[in-house]
């Protein structure tokens, strides 16, 4: 593959992640970054000696991709700024903050032959990978995204900001339409929504309960899949997967008490571990250069973000969110 000339826009704590993933891509000249806190752009151009913008349009003449990781009000215009520069883009998630905004960045990037990859980095997580090729028929499925919060993330409420990774593997894993969604949450630290629980109900039977919170001291990244022979419990951050099978359970009472029993085959699935956000960038990449298609179609984009945007949408008419 011929050299890349990349950039990143917005270096903040995400920004500065793709910054050290694109200088890890032996084929990849990072050409600069752009920011508006001229410090950020400073510290961070002295530190991987590339060019330092606070002015992100003086940066697009000069490079082949760019990476967008700017607070996500700001998506559009500077994705568009790019696109219409003839630049291909990785846009953080959400891509946008509403549909029709995705739609139009969707529809330069076409008309311009140009590639627009949304940031999902969990569809490079070895494990995801791999329970995309195990579960085929999802009966039930649970996902628990649960951390502390982050003072710095204040632009999106839970469900843009941690629970579309798991709507957008969910509607890939069940590959069914939505049939319903309930939803329930609260809000703490902010007013957009910092604990949400969401119920989905697919055409094909399937049920789907998911959960993220920033108001958990502990950090949760799991997925559990139950299918009529196995279940299947994946930890995203250890990037593991166990699947339990021929599950047995019988209770027997004596005199003195009532006794459970169960019994399973676990398989633990080897898994190579590699790092989801390097990843992801060669795939966009590849992508953008050798006019590749990406992993997911528009409309499974666009889908994503529209059940994230319902279920924002049933928790302010709860009065949950309330900006």
């Amino acid at each position: 593959m011929n050299r890349v000339r990349a950039g990143v826009i917005g270096v903040g704590h995400m920004g500065q992640y793709h910054v050290g993933a694109y200088m890890e891509i032996h084929y990849v000249d990072l050409v600069g970054v752009a920011d508006i806190d001229p410090q950020k752009v400073e510290a961070v151009s002295q530190q991987y000696e590339v060019m330092g913008f606070t002015d992100y349009r003086e940066l697009l003449p000069l490079v082949d991709v760019v990476t967008v990781a700017v607070p996500t009000r700001d998506h559009f215009q500077v994705a568009k700024d790019a696109l219409e520069a003839g630049v291909h883009v990785l846009v953080e998630k959400p891509i946008a903050p509403t549909i029709k905004e995705a739609q139009e960045l969707f529809r330069i990037a076409r008309d311009r032959g140009l590639s627009l990859h949304v940031g999902h980095v969990e569809r490079y997580n070895a494990a995801v990978q791999e329970l995309m090729k195990i579960v085929t028929k999802p009966l039930l499925v649970e996902t628990r995204r649960l951390g502390p919060f982050v003072r710095r993330v204040q632009d999106d409420g839970v469900v843009l900001d941690l629970m579309i990774h798991d709507i957008d593997i969910v509607l890939r894993l069940v590959n069914s339409e939505v049939k319903e969604i309930h939803a329930s949450g609260l809000s703490f630290y902010t007013d957009k929504g910092d604990v949400a629980t969401v119920h989905l109900t697919f055409e094909s039977g399937c049920v789907a309960t998911l959960t993220a919170s920033r108001v958990t001291q502990n950090k949760i990244r799991t997925m559990a899949v139950s299918q009529e022979d196995f279940y299947v419990f994946l930890n995203f951050t250890e990037q593991d997967i166990h699947i339990h099978r021929q599950a047995t359970s019988e209770a027997r009472r004596t005199r003195e008490e009532l006794r459970y029993r169960q019994s399973s085959l676990i398989e633990q699935v080897f898994v190579h571990r590699g790092n989801p956000l390097k990843l992801e960038i060669m795939e966009f990449i590849e992508c953008a250069m050798n006019n590749k298609c990406p992993l997911v179609s528009v409309d499974k984009e666009l889908e994503s973000l529209e059940i994230a945007l319902v279920i924002e949408g049933i928790l302010r008419e709860k009065g949950v969110i309330t900006s």
